[in-house]
């Protein structure tokens, strides 16, 4: 556990922070990795599928983390508050509502695959593996809600090496299995999905065992195993909104996706290879934006809010070093980041067309590191709804400008949309934030 009310930020930030990039840089290396096997072992048609099914399964992991950062928040609070049987209380009431959710939408996704697969207006040659892979991978949503629950519920702690060591297991199986099951003995798409669905539910059981054993502080008891309205109420204050936050990135990053399908199958497989190094660089600056997050919320549970400024502005610097360095490495290394995934004949096409998105893309990464510190400034003190209207604006720009400048430019005009968006969010947050800052050191 670790009390970030005492004690110099940037010490409180990096440890924090550094096992989520780990982890975050694992879980995205996994996911590099099964697009990898899919695209030289499966097929080209393979790979498109899983790009095409990518936002639809992002929509719903981000919708469950979404929840969980929300319940994170509240849980950070009654930690830096001292009061652990409220902390456990909410573990409870999140789990029980959250997994029955879960769990509907798992039934609805594999039922309805089809109809999902007709809606997104995929390529009929790749219709019916893409809503294989989505039944079969729709199933592990009550495993990552287990999963992201208690992780959140060790990070409001300050414990992010935990769960670091979870992942670290089961995407070293996940990654072992698709090459032993695909590589070797190159079975088909459903393997693929069938071991992502394996790892999930490994990493669910791995997080219940942990808390039962090793820190039983943050386990609910069992009379502390019962519905809770005011808890409930404070989970839907924090937990809702940033669900929805959450549901909007991908939702618009669907309706992208189908802009993207219109331009071919090369297209369809050169996007979803650059997409994972989107990932690299944006996903990790939101494991400096939850250090933010946590930082902000425990001190605002303890009332010592004088800490709260100087975290943030160490948080925002961290942030802004990631973006520079991570944008050389994809401008620097395009061409060999889209090698990595495409072989045969079609393989120049494709690294052709990911190379001219990345050549643009990597000038635009500096812009979601300044986003994600923003949010989370906003997440910690507990303004939900300005984290939704901030991504609303981003990724309604980023789609408005990614319908009219995909069809003359190709996915480059798709780079372009996601810098106007970036930039958009950015010109909302910023004066707000600032002015939020002021008032809170003039109040002293």
């Amino acid at each position: 556990m670790r009390d970030m009310t005492e004690g110099k930020p940037f010490s409180h930030l990096w440890r924090y922070a550094f096992p989520l990039l780990l982890a975050n840089w694992l879980q995205l290396a996994y996911n590099a990795i099964d697009s990898m096997i899919a695209g030289r072992f499966i097929g080209q048609n393979a790979l498109a599928a899983e790009g095409i099914a990518a936002p639809v399964m992002n929509l719903v992991i981000l919708s469950i983390s979404g929840l969980c950062i929300g319940a994170g928040i509240l849980m950070s609070e009654q930690y830096g508050g001292k009061n652990m049987p409220a902390l456990r209380k909410t573990v409870a009431v999140t789990l029980l509502s959250g997994t029955v959710i879960a769990s509907v939408v798992a039934i609805l996704g594999f039922v309805f695959a089809n109809p999902l697969v007709a809606l997104l207006e995929v390529p009929e040659d790749i219709s019916a593996i893409t809503a294989t892979y989505l039944r079969i991978t729709f199933l592990g949503a009550p495993f990552t809600f287990i999963y992201n629950v208690l992780s959140a519920a060790m990070k409001s702690v300050g414990d992010s090496k935990t769960p670091l060591r979870f992942l670290a297991f089961c995407s070293i199986l996940n990654a072992a299995l698709d090459i032993i099951l695909l590589g070797v003995f190159h079975k088909g798409i459903f393997t693929s999905a069938a071991t992502t669905l394996f790892a999930e539910a490994a990493s669910a059981l791995l997080a219940v065992h942990y808390l039962i054993r090793k820190t039983p502080e943050l386990f609910p008891q069992k009379e502390e195993w019962k519905y809770d309205s005011r808890i409930f109420k404070d989970l839907v204050r924090y937990g809702a909104p940033t669900a929805m936050q959450q549901a909007i990135q991908p939702i618009g990053k669907v309706l992208i996706q189908s802009q993207v399908n219109m331009l071919g199958v090369s297209s369809i497989a050169a996007f979803h290879a650059v997409t994972r190094a989107d990932d690299f660089a944006c996903i990790p600056e939101q494991g400096i934006s939850s250090a933010i997050s946590t930082y902000i919320a425990q001190n605002r549970g303890a009332k010592k809010e004088k800490r709260i400024a100087e975290g943030f502005w160490t948080g925002i610097r961290m942030e802004a070093a990631y973006g520079v360095f991570i944008a050389a490495v994809t401008f620097l290394l395009r061409n060999v980041i889209v090698s990595l995934f495409v072989s045969g004949e079609a393989a120049e096409e494709v690294i052709r067309i990911g190379s001219s998105y990345l050549s643009v893309m990597a000038f635009m990464y500096l812009f979601p590191a300044m986003t994600n510190g923003f949010q989370g400034f906003y997440r910690g003190m507990g303004r939900m709804r300005m984290t939704i209207l901030g991504t609303t604006t981003q990724i309604s720009v980023r789609t408005l400008f990614t319908i009219l400048l995909a069809p003359k430019m190709g996915i480059q005009g798709i780079a372009f949309a996601s810098g106007i968006g970036w930039l958009c969010m950015l010109l909302f947050e910023v004066p707000i934030c600032i002015a939020s800052l002021r008032k809170m050191q003039n109040s002293k």
